[in-house]
C-alpha cells in the first residue's frame, strides 16, 4: 500500500512539474493542480496508512488514526479550488484580451544586430 501512494505522489509531482514548465496557460493551472493533488496525497498518507481505525484513542480501541492530516487535508483542499478559481479567471482575462494563451517570453537582444546597424 505504501508503495502504490509512494508512486502516485511521485508520479503527480513529475506530472505536474511537466506541466507548469509548459508555455500556455492551461496547462499551467493543471500543472498546479496535480501539484496540489500531489501534496494532498502527501499529507493524507503522514497519518498512516490504516483502515478502520478510529480517529480518537479510546480504551477499547487497539489504535488510532492521526486526525489532524486529514484536516490539514481538508484546508488544502478548499485553498486549493479557491486558488485553481481564481487563476482559471485570470487565465481566461488574458485569453479574452489577447486571443491566445501562450506565455511570450521576450527574446534577448542580439549584440551582433546594434554592430550591423
Amino acid at each position: 500500500m505504501e508503495l502504490i501512494v509512494a508512486a502516485s505522489v511521485g508520479v503527480l509531482t513529475a506530472g505536474g512539474v511537466y506541466l507548469v514548465l509548459r508555455l500556455r496557460s492551461f496547462p499551467v493551472i493543471l500543472g498546479l493542480a496535480l501539484l496540489s493533488y500531489a501534496v494532498n496525497v502527501f499529507l493524507f498518507s503522514t497519518g498512516r496508512l490504516a483502515t478502520g481505525l478510529p480517529p480518537i484513542l479510546t480504551k477499547y480501541a487497539e489504535g488510532y488514526t492521526d486526525p489532524l492530516p486529514q484536516a490539514l487535508v481538508l484546508t488544502a483542499i478548499v485553498i486549493s479550488f479557491g486558488m485553481t478559481a481564481v487563476l482559471v479567471m485570470l487565465a481566461l482575462g488574458a485569453f479574452l484580451e489577447s486571443d491566445d494563451d501562450a506565455v511570450d517570453i521576450p527574446a534577448e537582444p542580439d549584440a551582433d544586430a546594434e554592430d550591423r546597424a
